[in-house]
């Protein structure tokens, strides 16, 4: 029960994260947002290493670096089919494909939940699919491309979550050091190669930051959760992630809920009470 409570919040920390990380994105450029953003979350993850001390071991790191990989890996590729495709091929294709990779690894690793939390399992998933869909343009557009690089995409945020999981509980906060330092590394390299700016704009470092800080609260969150329960479970719990950016920007921004994606966030709140009774 523990497990799942952290799992929820953790899912809801990074919503609210991906929400400041939007309003982010409409006033600078993606690769400062990103670069920006976890900084700023390692940051936080030096200050909380006092409160949640842990052994810095060679396994600990490497995981967490690898884990950084996966998970900038998939955001470069999540932004390339954004690019190239539309949104409501791309976003439940890249939610759903991460949030089925944890659940895959735990059962093939010999995780076995209740039938009742396996039935939630399902529902997350279909509730994934739902409120990452977006009607305003036609999903036949684009082509097989976007749709390749966004199950690439999904499987680069899968990886993330699995990777870290494989990470020795006594390391305490250190993996998520690695995968930051890793991450940042490596989107940074991305920027210069290409030459985009690091510079925020005008008024968007305090969201970027706050972006930043929310994202490594989700993951301390993640790492919690997942050492006291099954990753099977905690995965899709945490990647129903959209439900809460959709609630803030339908009562932030004003912005409107299509009815498919209004029936994705009560089969959300129906997968959390499922998983939570099994």
């Amino acid at each position: 029960m523990i497990a799942v409570a952290l799992a929820t919040l953790c899912a809801v920390v990074y919503g609210t994260a991906d929400f400041f990380g939007g309003l982010a994105t409409r006033r600078s450029r993606v690769m400062a947002v990103v670069v920006l953003s976890q900084g700023a979350g390692l940051a936080l993850v030096v200050a909380l290493m006092p409160l949640l001390p842990g052994v810095p071991t060679a396994p600990a790191l490497a995981w967490g670096m690898a884990a950084g990989v996966s998970g900038a890996a998939g955001l470069v590729l999540f932004y390339r089919a954004l690019a190239t495709g539309v949104m409501s091929v791309v976003a439940p294709t890249t939610a759903t494909t991460s949030a089925a990779l944890p659940v895959l690894y735990g059962l093939a690793t010999g995780e076995r939940p209740e039938p009742t939390a396996l039935g939630g399992v399902a529902l997350a998933l279909v509730a994934v699919l739902l409120v990452s869909r977006d009607s305003s343009r036609s999903a036949s557009e684009g082509g097989y491309g976007p749709l390749l690089t966004s199950l690439a995409a999904g499987a680069g945020f899968g990886g993330f979550f699995v990777l870290l999981a494989q990470a020795p509980e006594e390391a305490g906060m250190w993996p998520l050091f690695g995968a930051r330092l890793s991450s940042i590394g490596l989107i940074a390299l991305l920027a210069l190669a290409t030459g985009r700016t690091l510079r925020p704009g005008t008024g968007a470092l305090r969201i970027i930051l706050a972006a930043g800080i929310l994202d490594m609260v989700a993951n301390v969150l993640f790492m919690l959760a997942q050492q006291r329960g099954m990753l099977s479970l905690v995965g899709v719990l945490v990647s129903l992630y959209p439900a809460s950016t959709l609630v803030l920007a339908r009562y932030v921004l004003k912005e409107r809920l299509n009815v498919v994606q209004m029936t994705g966030i009560g089969f959300t709140l129906a997968a959390v009470a499922l998983i939570a009774a099994g």
